[in-house]
């Protein structure tokens, strides 16, 4: 095992490293912004490096600062996290230039995975099931060809990158002619790649996807799939496993696949192989060659630490798990706590805390970036936390999680946490009878969400004003 790992991120994902390696007795090394000096995981990790200024690209994203620090330090190996430079392919060769390890899959692996284009091609050929679509677009006139022959509705779809960023749906060839050119443009500005491709419109699609682990002796397990139907403008918010559809057939068929996924471009460490189901039928969408964020839900179903499990393997070891041994037990879901104004389409809403409290008792998580009242940057992604929840049964795992959001106290900026509140006493979300339209198909849910907001006032007047409260419960006792 190594002696000591630098944590090339920040936030919640930083400090979950961190007590990954604590618990294995390895030492830390956090990289950091001068905006997050003070942060959680920087004052946790065993040593500290800044490395720029706040915004990230002048300090995440420097891959010659963040090796210069690991060879400071003394770091054998850096744990990327994931997002910033987690599925670099340069990055990873850095890493591998300068004798460092590099906690994550090959830059080939990356590469194969990386762009979808060629990555449904290397599916195809080793009979994991893809959506119907086209190989890369050069032109709107070969564009409007591909989608006579695959049928509309078609989906644009950069072949680099991910997050939704730039899809766009075309109901017909004017449609289709109207956004390819976006779509190219959104590509370039995001990624660096204008390539896209189409594939076919998927009707009442649910978003399922198989969390994988391999090390490097050729052994491939999955650890059973996450549901994350839930989602707004592409990005999830709310994630559950098991899947409230996914039988244990289906399970072991989506499995299997993944694993072939993973095999056929020589995948070593944790990855996420993601599908779209529907009406019974899965199909490959792309392989996300990081750690999740919604890797607690399965670690908790599943009883396996997943950051354990990629310094493990990152070191060498034989992975001790097997399939067979792999069932879910129970139910967890993981709600993103995000500062956003849900009622003014999610608007990022970052600020000074003021008053921070986290929810507690039986079967609940929350890895949070906070430790306390703070500043949420707006240099960054509005996440703030990850609430969840583990329950016996879905049911309770509900009740659970309406409970610990009621207890989650946030004071100074917005969250999505009320919004939260309104999804869970849906109907069609109690039933699982959702798609990745919800939450568009729901607009009742900001309405629900403000009559939470009201319920919840009283708590958090309390946090915002504690002098009052002691004021309160003095005068109680001198009552009494």
């Amino acid at each position: 095992m190594f002696t000591k790992v630098l944590v090339a991120n920040r936030g919640e994902i930083a400090l979950r490293v961190i007590r990954g390696c604590r618990d294995l007795g390895v030492a830390t090394v956090a990289v950091h912004s001068e905006a997050d000096r003070t942060a959680a995981f920087v004052l946790l990790a065993d040593e500290a490096v800044e490395i720029g200024p706040a915004p990230s690209a002048q300090s995440y994203l420097v891959i010659d600062r963040i090796i210069d620090a690991a060879k400071a330090t003394g770091a054998e190996a850096i744990h990327p996290g994931y997002g910033f430079l987690s599925e670099n392919q340069q990055f990873a060769r850095a890493c591998a230039d300068n004798g460092i390890v590099f906690i994550g899959p090959s830059p080939e692996a990356m590469a194969a995975m990386g762009e979808k284009v060629p990555a449904r091609q290397r599916m195809r050929d080793s009979g994991v099931p893809i959506v119907p679509g086209s190989d890369a677009l050069e032109d709107v006139e070969g564009a409007v060809a591909a989608a006579t022959e695959v049928g509309y509705p078609v989906l644009i779809k950069a072949s680099a990158g991910g997050g939704g960023i730039g899809m766009r749906v075309a109901h017909d060839e004017k449609e289709l002619r109207e956004s390819l050119e976006a779509a190219q443009s959104t590509a370039q500005r995001a990624f660096g790649n204008a390539t896209v491709f189409l594939e076919r419109y998927v009707d009442s699609p649910r978003h399922i996807e198989i969390q994988v682990l391999a090390d490097t002796h050729g052994n491939i397990v999955h650890l059973g799939e996450r549901e994350c139907s839930i989602q707004r403008r592409h990005q999830k918010i709310l994630e559950e496993a098991p899947s409230p559809t996914i039988d244990a057939a289906t399970r072991a068929r989506m499995g299997e696949a993944a694993v072939t996924a993973a095999r056929a471009v020589g995948y070593v460490n944790a990855g996420t192989v993601e599908f779209i189901y529907s009406n019974g039928e899965f199909f490959f969408l792309e392989m996300n060659t990081r750690l999740q964020v919604e890797h607690p839900i399965t670690e908790l179903v599943y009883g396996v630490d997943l950051v354990v499990e990629q310094l493990r393997i990152a070191a060498g070891e034989v992975l001790q798990l097997r399939q067979e041994d792999l069932v879910p037990r129970g139910h967890a879901i993981e709600c993103r706590v995000n500062a956003e104004r849900y009622a003014k389409n999610f608007m990022p809403s970052p600020g000074q805390v003021t008053g921070y409290r986290e929810p507690s008792g039986p079967g609940v998580r929350v890895d949070s970036s906070l430790a306390a009242p703070g500043m949420v940057s707006p240099n960054y992604d509005p996440m703030i936390a990850k609430l969840i929840v583990w329950a016996p049964t879905r049911e309770l795992a509900i009740a659970r999680m309406r409970r610990a959001l009621l207890e989650y106290a946030i004071t100074g900026i917005s969250t999505n946490m009320c919004y939260h509140l309104a999804i869970l006493d849906d109907p069609d979300f109690i039933s699982g009878d959702y798609t990745t339209h919800f939450i568009e198909g729901h607009p009742e849910l900001i309405a629900a969400a403000e009559a939470w907001e009201e319920r919840k006032q009283p708590f958090l007047r309390v946090l915002r004003d504690p002098a009052r409260a002691a004021a309160i419960a003095a005068a109680a006792v001198a009552v009494s």
